[in-house]
């Protein structure tokens, strides 16, 4: 397949995929597609499922290239590596309703009933995280698979007593980490190509992870030291 007809294959799963994405992933190391003698990129079924799971990995996952890399090079390598961060072991291959299961559940807006249920949070607990931006509906009032997991994330709290109204710092916090991935990005966001695009949501992603394994680091510190005291 030329490009062209890998982006039209992978167009219902990841309408956002540009050719210019799928060569920022060639330049990186993660799919190496075959070359004619005239110098043009030839893709095989195989590599359009590799990009199906580095792309289904990349928006359910979050993760970042050079894990998924690495990953990939061990298995390329015929080797068996354990898991992905969060449990994961799989391999590359289209992505089935089962694996978007298997990749956190990415899923369509909710409406406000649904998230209750499946979550089993209350009408006030929904409206005071609301209050506090903790989560936001779409235009349509329908939630993100992101407040669901918030959400989800609430109710165990308020389980053990922390209320929403205690929450607040979590969206001061996140909101402070988006300061610094503007900051870091800043430069490469001035270019308007969808390479430099993909570029900065990739350094994004990478900083984010770093912020959030401090912040557990910290806290893990923090326990283990009551722990022990």
């Amino acid at each position: 397949m030329n490009i062209g007809e890998v982006l039209a294959a992978l167009k219902a799963d990841f309408p956002q995929a540009s050719a210019s994405k799928i060569r920022f992933l060639e330049e990186k190391g993660l799919i190496t597609p075959q070359r004619t003698a005239a110098g043009y990129r030839k893709y095989t079924e195989a590599d359009t499922d590799r990009l199906r799971f580095i792309l289904a990995l990349q928006r359910d996952q979050y993760l970042p290239l050079k894990v998924i890399k690495d990953y990939l090079d061990a298995v390329d390598a015929g080797e068996h590596p354990e898991s992905l961060p969060g449990g994961l072991t799989l391999t590359p291959r289209s992505v089935s309703d089962q694996l978007a299961q298997e990749i956190a559940g990415h899923t369509r807006p909710l409406t406000r009933a649904e998230i209750q249920g499946l979550t089993g949070a209350s009408a006030q607990l929904m409206d005071s995280l609301e209050q506090f931006r903790l989560i936001e509906p779409d235009e349509t009032g329908r939630y993100s698979e992101y407040s669901l997991k918030a959400v989800r994330s609430a109710v165990i709290l308020a389980s053990h007593g922390i209320e929403a109204r205690h929450l607040r710092m979590f969206r001061v916090s996140a909101d402070r980490e988006m300061g610094l991935v503007e900051q870091a990005t800043a430069a490469m966001a001035t270019r308007r190509d969808a390479a430099a695009r993909a570029r900065v949501a990739e350094t994004a992603r990478e900083i984010s992870q770093a912020c959030l394994a401090l912040h557990g680091a910290l806290v893990s510190e923090a326990i283990a030291e009551a722990d022990n005291s």
